[in-house]
């Protein structure tokens, strides 16, 4: 299928599930309460914009909550990646690791704000530590798995030609890992962006998972809805850029 024929697809359904949107609010299907159309949502969105939240500019929200997030997630990926690599190359290091990060991986990390904010606080560094541990342990599973996943008859073939260690990963182990490793951080980014909400709930007073929160306890659903739709954009457009930046470090995927 053309990439031409793939946008027209995209933009004819979202515009489907705006029109069903639209109807729902106007012809009294579903309650303006709970599902405010389109046009009163931007509308609210016009005032949020020029008169902002609760004394906040709505850019401020929006701002706030990208610098929450960009900070745990370049953090992450710093971090996360050596210890992953270091976990595939070397058994040792896996076998000893590999307890922590299986049994912190799935847990809720709601569970974890009351512990958070007892040992840190309420500040911005339980926010940043919340995202980071959503963000952190899928990016060392993922650079694990990529070294794992390196195919053997490559490790077999640069060996058989006598390079070194530093020669076999710079050369033969990172670039067969890369791919699935920018996979693996698209989806590290993704589940720690989910994460925004639960850790602005932790004493804030701005950012777009805070405003959501706040707005819902006093049934401001159009402030609700415009949170929502700014959070999944953001996100959205976070993951564009990952994919624009796969494609500049990584040209060769899908070639050999």
């Amino acid at each position: 299928m053309s990439p031409t024929r793939k946008l027209i697809i995209s933009v004819a359904a979202v515009a489907f599930v705006v029109a069903l949107w639209f109807a729902a609010g106007h012809f009294g299907l579903i309650s303006r309460l709970l599902l405010p159309p389109p046009d009163e949502v931007a509308s609210t969105a016009t005032e949020l914009w020029s008169d902002g939240y609760v004394h906040v500019p709505l850019w401020r929200h929006i701002a706030v909550s990208i610098a929450r997030a960009l900070a745990a997630f370049a953090a992450a990926v710093i971090t996360g990646i050596p210890i992953g690599l270091a976990m595939g190359m070397f058994p040792g290091v896996g076998a000893a690791l590999d307890p922590f990060v299986q049994f912190l991986r799935p847990l809720p990390k709601l569970a974890l704000i009351p512990l958070i904010i007892v040992w840190f606080g309420v500040g911005e560094l339980s926010k940043f530590l919340l995202i980071y541990l959503a963000t952190v342990l899928t990016v060392i599973v993922a650079a694990a798995a990529a070294v794992l996943n390196v195919k053997r008859g490559r490790i077999r073939a640069a060996e058989a030609l006598g390079v070194s260690k530093y020669q076999l990963f710079r050369y033969v182990i990172f670039p067969s890992a890369l791919p699935e490793l920018f996979v693996g951080v698209r989806m590290a980014v993704g589940i720690g962006w989910t994460t925004l909400i639960a850790a602005e709930m932790i004493a804030a007073n701005s950012g777009l998972g805070w405003m959501v929160i706040n707005a819902s306890a006093y049934l401001r659903t159009d402030v609700v809805m415009i949170g929502i739709l700014l959070l999944g954009i953001t996100g959205y457009l976070l993951d564009l850029l990952l994919v624009a930046l796969q494609r500049v470090a990584v040209p060769w995927i899908g070639k050999d």
